[in-house]
């Protein structure tokens, strides 16, 4: 089963990428920095879902 976190680091991972790429098309280095941060938070986000539904596989078992 996929954790809520996965779908949510998801969602703001991709959402970062459309902000980094806005930022280049509009030549704002800020907004292609807090796209990155985006990504790097909704990446740990999902990484960290998926280590929480590993765990609960475990211990269902």
């Amino acid at each position: 089963m996929v954790d809520k976190n996965e779908i949510k680091g998801g969602a703001k991972e991709i959402g970062g990428k459309v902000k980094e790429a806005a930022g280049k098309v509009v030549g704002s280095e800020r907004m292609k920095a807090e796209g990155k941060i985006d990504q790097a938070e909704g990446k740990a986000q999902k990484n960290y879902g998926k280590v929480k539904d590993a765990v609960k596989d475990q211990v269902g078992r």
